[in-house]
């Protein structure tokens, strides 16, 4: 090398900020804890990372993600979030499930966290207000809890004759026993018995189902939990099996054999929580941020399962339907 080049490198070197030649503007990381387990990935990450790109961010390429799932067991999620804490990521995004949400939010009071539950937030203690939630904490709810009668409604709908239904709910997460009760409030106001079960682990949903048939209950009302998303094809096949007609939440268990599904979609909400997150990202403050709310709620009829329960789906009810699935 020239004498002058090398002294003139050296003088470069020396004009620029300490280790500016050496490092690269860090590449941001988003921790995700999720309630769900790795076998949703697909479901869950399409939508989020949708919402990231709309904002900018493409994983890898200018944003990494660390991936904690608890596959259903909740008691694991205090020790994933402090996991993501540990590692200073800079935004943790609890996508589904109250616990995953609530866990993030006891594990940092400074890392921004956005989640994506099915309930209330203000009474989950997650934020002090939908519109102006303050602190690190914002996200996106679907708000289950007060369609309980709604749902009842539809079921109504396909099952005149009902007067028993069995309530399925995990103990483990307050917010769908909550819904559950509001279930069994509803079921009252139409004249029907109804009783409460439990199901906080897989070998619970067999539990349930034997309580079902050994009570002969005419129907099922399945609330929102990450447990009961995370074996719909479970529930599908022993209802199917035991001749039950059942609701749910979501239109992914309708579309995996259930009988009908109402309420908000998954995706759309994982689509907003990655939006949200790329925001924040850019430098949004996460507590400025009001909660999203759903603007529309899907109606998801399985004309098969219909069919092969004997029942028949009215043609008003066809024409409301979002999606019939033949």
């Amino acid at each position: 090398m020239r004498r002058r080049e090398f002294i003139a490198g050296i003088g470069a070197a020396a004009a620029s900020p300490p280790n500016a030649l050496a490092q690269q503007p860090a590449t941001p990381v988003i921790g995700l804890i999720s309630s769900l387990a790795a076998s949703d990935a697909t479901l869950v990450m399409t939508a989020f990372r949708q919402g990231l790109g709309g904002v900018g961010y493409v994983e890898g390429s200018n944003v990494t993600i660390e991936y904690r799932w608890a596959a259903g067991r909740y008691d694991q999620l205090p020790a994933l979030a402090a996991d993501l804490v540990g590692r200073n990521v800079a935004v943790i995004a609890a996508i589904s499930g109250t616990p995953a949400a609530r866990a993030a939010k006891e594990a940092t009071a400074t890392i921004p966290v956005v989640f994506a539950i099915g309930n209330d937030p203000v009474a989950a203690g997650l934020v002090k207000s939908l519109n102006r939630p303050d602190g690190n904490v914002t996200g996106v709810t679907f708000f289950t809890q007060p369609l309980a009668t709604k749902r009842l409604a539809l079921l109504r709908e396909l099952t005149p004759s009902l007067k028993s239904i069995a309530v399925l709910v995990n103990p483990s997460n307050a917010p769908t026993v909550v819904e559950g009760k509001n279930a069994q409030a509803a079921a009252q106001t139409f004249g029907w018995q109804s009783e409460m079960l439990n199901a906080s682990v897989e070998r619970h949903i067999d539990d349930a189902f034997a309580t079902i048939a050994q009570k002969r209950f005419d129907a099922l009302f399945v609330s929102s939990d990450p447990l009961f998303f995370i074996y719909r094809d479970k529930l599908v096949a022993l209802a199917a099996r035991h001749a039950v007609p059942a609701i749910y939440a979501d239109r992914e268990q309708a579309e995996a054999g259930g009988l009908i599904s109402y309420g908000a979609s998954r995706s759309d909400s994982y689509r907003q929580a990655g939006a949200y997150v790329g925001r924040i990202l850019k430098g949004a403050d996460a507590g400025s941020l009001p909660v999203v709310l759903p603007t529309k709620y899907e109606l998801v009829v399985n004309i098969k399962t219909a069919k092969e329960l004997g029942l028949s789906v009215p043609n008003s009810m066809q024409l409301l339907a979002d999606s019939l699935v033949e």
